[in-house]
């Protein structure tokens, strides 16, 4: 294991496995996010991607809240300045990632950092955790997606009241609306998170990469354009594959069948 940081804000952990931890790491202002911390951030989704031993990416934060959003004190720099910059935006570098992101919340996620759970792709939250759209509260507007990416995932209605009343969605409601995908103590919170990647590594690594796309590419269209998507891809993943990888595949199902057991 081998670990990088800038600061110590950012906290960066490969395990020879596949598996790397990334750790929002200044718990004493509740994982604020100053101007470094937020180009330090996309750097460290943008080096994994490119790092062909990381294949799952697990984003959590230290201490009693995940992300509580942008630091205000250098709110001026950030909101006109690096929001616009995809280098150094990290929803932006997490949107372009190629591999699957797990999410794990405790404490809070608010605004900022309430749009960084949602650039996950999967999420993990500890009892008692809750997401908070402060944005209309304090006159921020939206630029990481919030207000487009709440409401098709939890309905219109609910999305609009929790971002204009500013009250807390908690991590037990969030997992009924289909936001989060698991609740657990908050002692066991990691541990799932981990459960969850080694499931996925488990898995074969080129269809996870172009799985994850083509789900996340087709969200974007409506359904017929997106069904369009899948038969394309589909189409030249398999145009694509030689007959000893043909042979690979038949083998391997055989294989997995042959181990199941048998019906009673």
């Amino acid at each position: 294991m081998d670990r990088s940081s800038s600061e110590n804000l950012i906290l960066v952990n490969r395990e020879s496995n596949g598996i790397a931890f990334i750790t929002i790491n200044r718990p004493k202002s509740l994982n604020s996010l100053t101007k470094h911390m937020m180009a330090d951030l996309a750097h460290a989704f943008k080096s994994l991607d490119r790092d062909d031993s990381v294949r799952v990416i697990i984003l959590s934060g230290s201490g009693r809240a995940f992300c509580s959003g942008v630091d205000l004190t250098a709110a001026e720099d950030v909101f006109k300045g690096d929001v616009k910059d995809v280098e150094s935006d990290p929803v932006a570098q997490m949107e372009l990632c190629r591999k699957p992101i797990i999410g794990a919340i405790a404490g809070f996620a608010i605004t900022a950092g309430f749009e960084i759970a949602l650039a996950c792709d999967i999420l993990i939250a500890a009892k008692g955790a809750k997401f908070i759209d402060t944005h209309a509260r304090f006159g921020i507007f939206p630029s990481w997606g919030l207000s487009q990416k709440l409401g098709r995932i939890i309905g219109v209605n609910k999305a609009r009241e929790v971002s204009l009343t500013a009250m807390p969605l908690t991590a037990e409601e969030a997992e009924k609306r289909g936001l989060v995908n698991q609740v657990v103590e908050g002692s066991e919170l990691l541990k799932k998170a981990r459960e969850v990647a080694e499931a996925i590594l488990k898995n074969n690594q080129d269809l996870v990469v172009r799985y994850k796309s083509v789900i996340n590419d087709g969200l974007k269209l409506d359904l017929g354009q997106a069904l369009t998507l899948e038969k394309e891809r589909a189409h030249a993943y398999y145009n694509g594959m030689t007959k000893e990888q043909f042979q690979k595949m038949q083998e391997f199902i055989a294989g997995r069948s042959s181990k199941r057991p048998s019906k009673l």
